[in-house]
């Protein structure tokens, strides 16, 4: 701030000469008033800031101002700015300082996929209601009016922050709603018969017929490296749900999979991170293991690298352990996740889990409610579980066991908020508009 010298003010405020004692005591009070204007400048109203300050909230008074000072005058000048203040508030306002003033449960709940019929979507009303983040759909055959259904189930979020409606639809004979979208022939066959850019085309006009039916995420593409001429089993998780057994096909037929679902307005997650290629077994049935963490740095990382530099939105990572990356199964593991994917891949978008009812964790030692919030510490944002048995009981028993997590300090808080912030982040939502 370029201030007013001293003869400039003393002019510009200058009283009337007086005589004898009466010009005395004028001038003790006019040293007064120039230490002030030497803060404020000659101006006696109210400060003006410099055209040199840089924006609100910056303080009026120069740095080089005697510590005394200051503590008289800065307080005034503070004060006269309530307008400074109120625009920097507005402008620290964000999803995550909005998230923490929201309560445990409803943040547990907001990492939560609730497993549903999607011919009874209805179904997850109490826990759409209570505020889950997501419904995952199951079935094989979708009602006609699933739109009008969804879009009823939608009205029941809290706040009308979004729901992420979710499915399995990544062709061949993983489909749940191919009577109403359309089909996809096998990944198998995409990869050795189509190019990218038919992939894509293709992969967008079921993707416009999801949208239009309020499906707004889809568990594909699967970029896993398995070139196995079989079709997906108990001992083989992949096959032909696999592009190809080439990591430069798979990387470029998962990116084209990728865009046709975001063009035709569908969220995508790209699975089973590290890659479930060649893995010894199908972990929905039992504990399995991938090939060695130094194999598939080399074969089955680079389409999920390709993914995240293509803006990947999503990934699920599996339930296998990885060799070389601990004992865990993978998406309970901090090192696959926090380490490997966000750490030394920069991935910054929504992690998923693959089903915690799987056999592979019930070996491992967890419960599904356990294996939530071990996920989440993990670096997981959201946790899935099969249709089955009941439903509300288990989604209650999954929230209820992260928020006893957070207070018992074994979740910290931070990570809590910071998963249920990747979750509105993938639908766009803005706490703060």
């Amino acid at each position: 701030m370029n201030l007013p010298s001293y003869r400039d003010c003393r002019r510009a405020t200058a009283p009337p000469r007086l005589p004898g004692r009466a010009r005395n005591a004028r001038r003790l009070s006019a040293v007064a008033a120039v230490g002030a204007m030497l803060l404020v400048g000659c101006d006696t109203g109210t400060p003006k800031a410099s055209p040199h300050s840089s924006g609100p909230g910056v303080s009026l008074a120069p740095s080089a101002t005697p510590s005394h000072s200051r503590s008289t005058f800065a307080p005034a000048l503070s004060a006269s700015s309530p307008s400074s203040s109120a625009a920097a508030t507005a402008t620290a306002c964000t999803n995550s300082t909005k998230l923490a003033g929201w309560s445990n449960r409803r943040l547990a709940m907001l990492t939560i996929a609730v497993p549903v019929s999607e011919t009874s979507v209805s179904d997850a009303t109490s826990e759409v209601s209570a505020g889950a983040g997501g419904v995952l759909l199951f079935g094989s055959k979708a009602p006609s009016d699933l739109g009008s259904r969804l879009t009823t189930l939608k009205s029941h979020v809290p706040g009308h922050l979004g729901l992420l409606v979710m499915t399995d639809e990544e062709g061949g004979g993983i489909q749940r709603m191919s009577n109403l979208v359309g089909s996809l022939p096998w990944p198998a066959y995409m990869g050795a018969h189509w190019t990218p850019a038919q992939i894509q085309q293709n992969v967008t006009k079921v993707a416009k017929k999801m949208a239009a039916a309020q499906v707004n995420m889809d568990l594909a593409p699967v970029v896993d490296v398995d070139g196995r001429n079989v079709a997906p089993s108990k001992t083989n998780p992949d096959g032909w749900r696999s592009f190809s057994g080439n990591t430069t096909v798979v990387s470029k037929a998962g990116v084209a999979y990728m865009n046709g679902l975001r063009a035709g307005g569908v969220i995508p997650v790209v699975k089973h991170f590290p890659g479930l290629g060649g893995s010894t077994y199908n972990s929905d049935f039992g504990p399995a293991r991938t090939l060695p963490w130094s194999t598939l740095q080399k074969v089955g990382i680079p389409p999920f690298t390709a993914a995240i530099k293509a803006g990947a939105p999503a990934i699920m990572v599996s339930n296998n352990i990885v060799p070389g990356l601990g004992t865990n199964p993978a998406s309970l593991s901090p090192t696959a996740i926090s380490s490997e994917l966000r750490g030394k891949m920069g991935f910054k978008g929504l992690v998923v889990t693959d089903s915690l009812s799987a056999k592979a964790i019930s070996a491992a030692g967890f419960s599904v409610p356990a294996a939530a919030v071990q996920a989440l510490r993990s670096g997981a944002d959201m946790v899935m579980f099969d249709l089955g048995g009941n439903v509300s009981s288990q989604t209650s028993s999954i929230a209820t066991a992260i928020t006893n997590a957070v207070t018992g300090g074994h979740l910290s808080r931070s990570r809590l908020i910071d998963a249920a912030g990747h979750v509105l982040a993938v639908r766009h939502v803005n706490l703060c508009s």
